[in-house]
């Protein structure tokens, strides 16, 4: 039997990053940030997760020809198989919520946990799902819940954080084949905020300023290139980076909203599903996933 090993998977190098990420927040920022509400959003991904694969595994067991390899007894060690369990996805979704989102009630982080990944579940087409699930997770907590925000500066514009970033997130891309989208959204990004900083006539250190922010940085490498939720081929995945770019500098600059690049990932993640209509391409896989569990629920 083939042995198992860390670090074979691309989301055990997010798992460790995000986690040290959270670290270097907690440590160096000064961030008042409740480990009580970290521990309750992370352990919602988790049970949700459970919950809702039991529920999946349980209903197409249901339609599955009994034989001895599908047995009772061989179907529930399949579906708590702690190595095949998503584990991992469920507890990237938590880290990233714990990083970006602030709440002042356990069931404000609680409801994100659970909707966040509950959205993997509910909003699907074919068996993807299209919105990315922390994401999500974000804007249920701003639209539900009164004391929800989200802190785009808590990271500051310190020039290590800028490299501590890129070399994380270069090494997640190059794992998972997405540096493309980060790419296409960065320079879309910057070109519009280059333009905007020369036409109102101001120096080059406002524009400094605005583009060494960590919470871009984090969303442009981690969030906006989860290959799960993304358009599956290159040159849709180009054009859907540059449009959540353009939909960006439009909500922050023109409805000042600080939270504008989250929300525009959450409108148009559904363009996801028209992209992969016109150039189809092979769906994104993680390595060495559960087969009966990927078929099942495609997650």
């Amino acid at each position: 039997m083939e042995r198992k090993m860390l670090f074979r998977d691309a989301r055990d190098y997010q798992i460790l990053f995000l986690s040290l990420f959270l670290f270097l927040g907690l440590s160096s920022r000064d961030w008042t940030v409740r480990i009580d509400l970290m521990l309750v959003v992370i352990s919602s991904c988790l049970l949700t997760q459970v919950l809702l694969s039991f529920l999946v595994n349980s209903a197409t067991d249901k339609i599955e020809i009994y034989s001895p390899i599908n047995s009772p007894q061989n179907l529930l060690f399949q579906r708590f198989n702690w190595m095949d369990f998503p584990w991992r996805s469920a507890l990237i979704t938590g880290l990233g919520l714990c990083l970006l989102l602030r709440a002042n009630n356990y069931q404000t982080m609680a409801l994100a946990g659970c909707l966040a990944i509950a959205s993997k579940f509910l909003f699907r087409f074919r068996g993807k799902h299209f919105f990315n699930p922390a994401n999500f997770g974000i804007i249920a907590a701003l639209i539900f819940t009164p004391d929800a925000w989200v802190s785009p500066g808590q990271w500051g514009t310190d020039w290590w954080y800028l490299l501590l970033f890129l070399g994380a997130g270069g090494i997640v891309l190059k794992k998972v084949g997405r540096w493309d989208t980060s790419a296409a959204f960065l320079l879309a990004y910057v070109a519009l905020e280059i333009i905007r900083n020369a036409w109102l006539g101001w120096s080059w250190d406002v524009l400094l300023h605005q583009l060494t922010s960590g919470s871009l940085l984090l969303f442009a490498l981690f969030m906006l290139t989860d290959p799960r939720s993304i358009p599956n081929a290159t040159a849709s995945r180009l054009i859907w980076a540059v449009t959540v770019a353009v939909l960006t500098f439009i909500l922050q600059h023109f409805f000042y909203l600080t939270t504008a690049i989250f929300w525009a990932l959450f409108i148009l993640s559904p363009l996801t599903l028209l992209l992969d209509y016109l150039w189809s391409a092979p769906r994104f896989t993680w390595q060495k996933p559960s087969l009966k569990y990927h078929l099942t629920t495609g997650i």
